[in-house]
C-alpha cells in the first residue's frame, strides 16, 4: 500500500473518531476483530456477518437477534406488494436495489398516489445509522421506523390501516411460501405470523444491506488504482479546501454512526443553507427539519447528513430532491448556500441564521468540481447494486 493510500486510510478513521468517539480509529480496527482481509466473517450477537475490511460489527437489538431465516423472510416481505393496503406497492417500490435502494424521484410516492414531502433515502449500511429518516431524532431503531411507512397516514405510504390490517395480514398468512419461511424464522412460534414478526423480519433484512466494495474501498485496501482526476478529487474531499469530510467521513462517509463498540454517540443535524424563504429563516412546508420535533427555532432547516455511498445512483439529492445532479450539489456547497431569486421560495439561503459554520463559500474552479464528482463516483458499489441476496425473490431468474 502506498504512502498516499495509508494517509487517506488514516483520514477515513479519524473522521469517524471525531463524530462518534470510537475507542480507536476505525481504519485498521476491523471492529475489534483484528482481521484485515476482504469479506471478513465476524460473529456478532449470534449472526455471522460478512463484513468488508475496517467495517465494525453492527449493533443489533437484543429483542430481535439476526438469523439467516429471519433475513430471508424479511427479503420476501420487502418485495411483496401484498403488504400494502391496496396491494399495489412494496417497500422495494421506493427502495430499488439498482438505485442504491432509492427510487429516482424528487420525493417518494405512496401506494395511494399521495406524494411524500421528502426524498427517499438509500438503505446501504442502514444498520449503522443511529437515527433514521431525514430529521426525526426519536426514531432510533428500524423496528420503530418501519411503523411509519407501514401504518402512517400523513402521508400515506404502504397504506395499512385499521380497515384493511386484517386483510393484508391474511394475504401473507394464506401463502404457503410464507408459512414455510415463518416456520424457519420462528420455529418456537405458537401462532401464525403477525405484525411484530413482520416488522422484525423486515428490519432484519435491511440490517444486512452492507455496501463496502466500491472502487474507493478497494483503493484503500491496495487492490485498485484511481485515475489522476479521482485522486485529485479525493484529496480535495478530505482536505481543508473543500472540507467535505467534516460531514461525510469514516467508513460510512457520514457523521452519524453506531456499532457494537460505540461508547459516546453524536447525532448532529445540519442546515446547509438550502432555503431561507422570504429571508425569514423558514423552509418550505412541511420540511422544517429538526425544528418539527424540537420546536427550537435554531433547529429550523436542520437535516441529517446522508451517507455518500453509491451517491452516483441516488439522484436527485437533498431532503426534498431539489438538486438534480452531483455537479449542482457541488455548485450549491461551493456557493456557501443557495440563492433563490424568484418564486414562492425566493430567499438567500447563504444568509440563513441557522446555517452550519461548515457551509461557507469555497473557491472551486470547474476542474476541481469535476475532480470531486469523479471521486464521488468511485463510491459506487456495483456488487451491492446487483447482489442476488438483496434482490427480488419473486422475480424470474
Amino acid at each position: 500500500m502506498s504512502k498516499k493510500q495509508r494517509l487517506f486510510r488514516a483520514l477515513l478513521g479519524l473522521g469517524a473518531v471525531f463524530t462518534v468517539a470510537l475507542a480507536g480509529s476505525l481504519a485498521g480496527c476491523g471492529g475489534g476483530s483484528g482481521l484485515q482481509v476482504s469479506d471478513t466473517t465476524r460473529t456478532g450477537q449470534g449472526f455471522a456477518w460478512k463484513l468488508p475490511p475496517d467495517f465494525p460489527t453492527p449493533r443489533v437489538p437484543a429483542d430481535n437477534p439476526l438469523t439467516e431465516a429471519k433475513v430471508e423472510l424479511g427479503r420476501h416481505l420487502f418485495y411483496d406488494k401484498r403488504l400494502s393496503g391496496n396491494g399495489t406497492q412494496a417497500c422495494a417500490s421506493c427502495h430499488q436495489q439498482h438505485r442504491g435502494f432509492t427510487d429516482g424521484r424528487k420525493t417518494a410516492l405512496g401506494s395511494t398516489g399521495e406524494a411524500h414531502p421528502r426524498n427517499t433515502q438509500g438503505l446501504a449500511n442502514v444498520v449503522y445509522h443511529p437515527t433514521l429518516t431525514w430529521a426525526n431524532p426519536s426514531l432510533l431503531s428500524l423496528e420503530a421506523q418501519l411503523q411509519v411507512p407501514l401504518f402512517g397516514d400523513n402521508p400515506v405510504e404502504m397504506g395499512v390501516n385499521d380497515s384493511n390490517r386484517a386483510e393484508v395480514l391474511n394475504r401473507i398468512r394464506s401463502d404457503p411460501r410464507y408459512k414455510a419461511l415463518y416456520a424457519a424464522a420462528y420455529p418456537d412460534a405458537k401462532g401464525p405470523i403477525d405484525w411484530p414478526q413482520i416488522t422484525q423480519a423486515l428490519a432484519s433484512f435491511q440490517r444486512t444491506l452492507i455496501s463496502g466494495n466500491s472502487r474507493y474501498d478497494r483503493y484503500l485496501q491496495g487492490r485498485e488504482t484511481l485515475n489522476p482526476a479521482e485522486l485529485r478529487g479525493l484529496a480535495l474531499f478530505f482536505g481543508e479546501k473543500a472540507e467535505c469530510f467534516h460531514c461525510h467521513a469514516g467508513f460510512n462517509l457520514n457523521d452519524q454512526v453506531v456499532h457494537v463498540s460505540t461508547r459516546v454517540l453524536d447525532t448532529p443535524f445540519h442546515n446547509t443553507g438550502l432555503y431561507n424563504v422570504g429571508n425569514t429563516g423558514n423552509f418550505p412546508e412541511p420540511n422544517q427539519g429538526l425544528f418539527e420535533f424540537t420546536h427550537n427555532p435554531t433547529d429550523r432547516g436542520k437535516f441529517r447528513a446522508p451517507s455518500l455511498r453509491n451517491v452516483e445512483v441516488t439522484a436527485p439529492y437533498m431532503h426534498d430532491g431539489s438538486i438534480a445532479t452531483l455537479e449542482e450539489v457541488l455548485d450549491h456547497y461551493a456557493a456557501g448556500g443557495r440563492l433563490i431569486t424568484t418564486g414562492p421560495y425566493a430567499g438567500d439561503g447563504r444568509a440563513h441564521p441557522n446555517k452550519s459554520d461548515l457551509i461557507s463559500r469555497i473557491d472551486l474552479n470547474a476542474q476541481e468540481k469535476a475532480d470531486i464528482v469523479a471521486f464521488l463516483k468511485t463510491l459506487t458499489d456495483e456488487e451491492f447494486l446487483r447482489n442476488p441476496k438483496f434482490a427480488n425473490p419473486f422475480a424470474a431468474p
